[in-house]
């Protein structure tokens, strides 16, 4: 492993909405002399403003896209630590070019597949790589195998684990009926359980919910303070019995959290068909989205849009569900801007409007654990503990989304840094050399959780 313990050179590469917070982070490092910092974004230009107040003149800055190999493995060749925070679709290019150059890296994203099948050849470089190391996945992760571990060495088995996070907007800037506005990548929302099948295990029977299915499928579940909230199951649970050490539990189910009624209004969406990005569609001149919207319906010259959509939804048309449609702009006479795009990307336009969050605006992040388990000492009887996070942000800055990304990366580049982890290769923070630290480090910086045994 590189000696870093005189001055890390530490490489960024995306600089959007989930790296405010981590950035002035490292910039604080960089104003001790600690590392050197440069930061790569291709809309550089435009995000340097923000920046100003927090960030030293020494600090390089650069319009570099991933998707130009040579300038991305020059610039990778010159630092020893590379923290990822583009799509996660360019993860794999620039974990091969670090590993390549030996240098370290560290992303948010969850492990792929390409990820996975370089394990043996960067510990064999005596290398980390480090995913997962954000929120979801992330503190969900450490905060999950700090409770189970907890309660395996004191003799607990565990029999059911659920786990649900959500990015909101806070209650006093919630002012919508969807009660939502983007805290994140408005795309990923989009397209949100779009793909196979979402599996799951329940009370030891094996689960498969369709995507057409999915946001019809939810629970209500309270956080203590905050109210009720909807949890619909994420894509893939099943594949985590292994990671948690979980293979013959009853009941596995990671999910996402929204405010009623938004998976209801939702559903109605996909039902539509307005949520599909598997092709795209011709816009005519002037076609504005109550067009849109009546191109997804029956033919009847004699019929409104609302009482159309109404028939086919089966609701009333000055229902609830409807009032949701129509205050998204779906009857309204406001132009589509594209000539040519998919039905989600057309919707998508609409909704980054809708559901802005505006400058005065906090978000809110929300984690649940629920875990089931038994001990011996109690006769065998089920116990059950939860666990809660919620998290406020401050500012556009300092959102709360920013935090729990942003600080978690923070503390794995500290950790490697300083030559702390024993374990090489593609790591994940279930192991408790980087949730230990990671989750103190956290609650110094006022995200920690509150427990509950019943």
């Amino acid at each position: 492993m590189k000696d870093l313990s005189s001055m890390a050179k530490i490489l960024l590469l995306g600089a959007g909405k989930s790296a405010t917070v981590l950035i002035e982070e490292l910039a604080k490092w960089e104003a001790n002399g600690r590392i050197k910092l440069t930061l790569c974004d291709p809309n550089y230009e435009q995000l340097k403003p923000q920046f100003e107040q927090i960030i030293q003149n020494s600090i390089q800055w650069n319009d570099l896209d991933v998707t130009n190999e040579k300038a991305l493995s020059k610039i990778i060749m010159a630092n020893d630590l590379v923290i990822s925070m583009v799509p996660a679709r360019f993860h794999p290019i620039v974990a091969r070019w670090c590993l390549h150059h030996r240098c370290h890296l560290i992303t948010p994203s969850y492990t792929s597949q390409d990820m996975k099948e370089m394990h043996d050849k960067v510990k064999a470089n005596d290398l980390i790589f480090i995913n997962e190391m954000g929120l979801d996945p992330g503190i969900d992760h450490m905060s999950a195998m700090e409770m189970l571990d907890d309660l395996r060495s004191e003799g607990g088995k565990i029999t059911g684990f659920r786990s649900f996070t959500g990015g909101l907007v806070a209650p006093e800037s919630d002012t919508n009926p969807w009660h939502y506005k983007f805290t994140w990548n408005p795309r990923n929302v989009i397209l949100a359980g779009q793909g196979p099948a979402v599996a799951f295990k329940q009370e030891g029977r094996l689960k498969y919910i369709p995507y057409h299915k999915l946001f019809d499928r939810t629970e209500l579940i309270d956080i203590e303070g905050y109210g009720a909230f909807e949890g619909y199951a994420n894509r893939d649970s099943l594949s985590y019995r292994s990671i948690y050490g979980l293979e013959d539990i009853d009941t596995m189910y990671r999910g996402t959290f929204r405010r009623p009624p938004f998976c209801s209004g939702w559903h109605m969406l996909v039902q539509l068909g307005m949520t599909d990005d598997s092709y795209e569609m011709l816009i005519e001149e002037g076609m504005t989205y109550r067009d849109f919207t009546n191109l997804f319906l029956k033919y009847r010259d004699y019929d409104s849009v609302e009482l159309k959509m109404a028939h086919y939804l089966d609701k009333k048309v000055n229902s609830e569900p409807m009032q949701l449609l129509d205050w998204l702009g779906l009857f309204s006479d406001q132009l589509v801007q594209r000539k040519k795009a998919s039905p989600a990307r057309i919707l998508q336009d609409l909704l980054e409007d809708k559901w802005r969050l505006e400058p005065e605006d906090k978000d809110m992040i929300v984690m649940w654990h629920d875990v089931r388990y038994t001990k011996e000492n109690t006769g065998e009887v089920e116990q059950r503990m939860t666990s809660s996070l919620v998290v406020i942000g401050e500012d556009q800055m300092r959102t709360a989304m920013a935090k729990t990304v942003g600080l978690p990366i923070v503390i794995a580049a500290k950790l490697i840094i300083d030559n702390q982890l024993m374990e090489r290769g593609v790591l994940m923070p279930t192991l408790p050399s980087i949730y230990k630290p990671s989750l103190q480090y956290l609650e110094s910086k006022g995200i920690s959780f509150n427990h509950k045994v019943e």
